[in-house]
């Protein structure tokens, strides 16, 4: 019997995950997905106790309607009373939080007032802590940031070559995301290493359908590719990473593209889907490519590359690196994209065992090279289990 869970959520904009992670043994209890939220027939898909479930949400649903139905879901299921505190991803939280929060009126006030930093996230977030407010209104809610790691950079590494009122007015500078993968990566490469945590110099790499890559250096990010959205950097699913910005302006002037037009092609139709003109899906991209396909083939050279050459530039901040960590449903299972950044890092002394390369995938973890000096190697991450473990150490003091 489970009796310390904590309710993660992490809210989009038309999507909403949710999980239980039991607070003692950390393991996931139940994790599931609200869909398509708002069309005419958003559903919710669950697993618990290995069987996969769906509930169909009336048309039209939103956040608040699917908390509501996952909260029924956890009474019918018993595991309601056991519910000890909710964690909530939020996506930006600007330069105000450095750490995740207990939230309170003025928290959400906060929240609010950096919403415009993340137009297409915070507003969600903030939907998703209003609804599980009023499903589980006598429980602590806690806030963990996507970029409350990110705050140690230096401001060498944080701020653009803007005019510099444009940061000090309107706080224009890099933030990075994916914090908490990061960090949670961090404390695990430091096991793998037997070193303590402040004395870890990693580059990690969290490719997924969004992908990031940050240079840690004594345990602390001090840089990292994403920026004052999660656009910059590498070659994502569908969003184009590093583009000259002088192409928004020739696509709208030249080729009569609206700002919204821009913003969609640079965000939902560029990347891997883009290059390819298939699909975003990397698993799809790589048996086309091996099949012969050129649109495929040229998407994963052009991700590779910009992924190789992203870290071999995160060594300047490092000065040592003890090991590059692959992670994310890309880093975690693509034996093939992890073995050609490899090959491209030859630089470094890099030799790839093949055999290890395989074998960490699909949720199992490794050193995945051979040679003396930096490592490389595969970390699953667990986002959740950092939301929740943040939760619990904020609101069982």
């Amino acid at each position: 019997m489970h009796n310390s869970l904590v309710f993660v959520l992490n809210c989009g904009s038309s999507s909403l995950k949710f999980s239980l992670i039991d607070a003692k043994s950390h393991d996931e209890i139940l994790s599931g997905l609200a869909d398509a939220l708002g069309s005419s027939n958003p559903i919710i898909k669950y697993k618990y106790q290995g069987d996969k479930k769906t509930i169909a949400l009336n048309a039209n649903a939103m956040h608040q309607s699917a908390v509501d139905t996952i909260v029924t879901l956890l009474s019918d299921l018993s595991l309601n009373d056991a519910v000890i505190a909710v964690g909530h991803r939020v996506v930006h939280g600007g330069e105000l939080f450095t750490q995740s929060v207990v939230i309170d009126n003025q928290v959400i006030e906060q929240l609010e007032a950096i919403s415009k930093l993340a137009p297409l996230h915070n507003p969600a977030n903030l939907i998703g802590i209003n609804a599980a407010q009023q499903a589980f209104p006598n429980l602590a809610q806690v806030a963990v940031f996507d970029t409350a790691f990110h705050q140690s950079m230096p401001a060498k590494a944080f701020t653009y070559a803007l005019p510099h009122a444009l940061y000090k007015e309107h706080g224009i500078r890099r933030y990075g995301f994916h914090g908490t993968s990061h960090y949670f990566i961090t404390q695990q490469a430091a096991k793998m290493l037997d070193k303590d945590v402040s004395e870890t110099n990693i580059i990690s790499a969290h490719l997924g359908n969004g992908a990031s890559v940050t240079a840690v250096k004594n345990g602390q990010s001090v840089d990292t590719s994403m920026g004052l959205t999660p656009l910059e950097g590498l070659v994502m699913g569908t969003r184009c990473g590093d583009v000259d910005p002088a192409i928004a302006q020739y696509m709208i002037d030249q080729l009569g593209y609206s700002n919204d037009e821009v913003n969609n092609v640079f965000n939902k139709q560029s990347g891997l889907l883009g290059l390819s003109e298939l699909t975003n899906d990397c698993r799809v991209i790589e048996e086309r490519a091996q099949q012969g396909h050129a649109g495929a083939k040229l998407a994963l050279d052009v991700f590779c590359y910009r992924l190789a050459k992203y870290i071999a530039s995160y060594t300047v901040p490092l000065g040592r690196l003890d090991a590059i960590v692959f992670t994310g449903g890309i880093g975690e299972n693509s034996d093939l994209i992890r073995a050609s950044v490899i090959e491209q890092l030859e630089i470094f002394g890099l030799a790839l065992d093949e055999q290890a390369n395989l074998d960490a995938r699909f949720g199992n973890q490794g050193v995945i090279t051979k040679n003396s000096g930096a490592k490389a190697m595969v970390i699953p991450t667990n986002e959740e289990l950092v939301i929740a473990l943040d939760a619990i150490a904020l609101t069982q003091e």
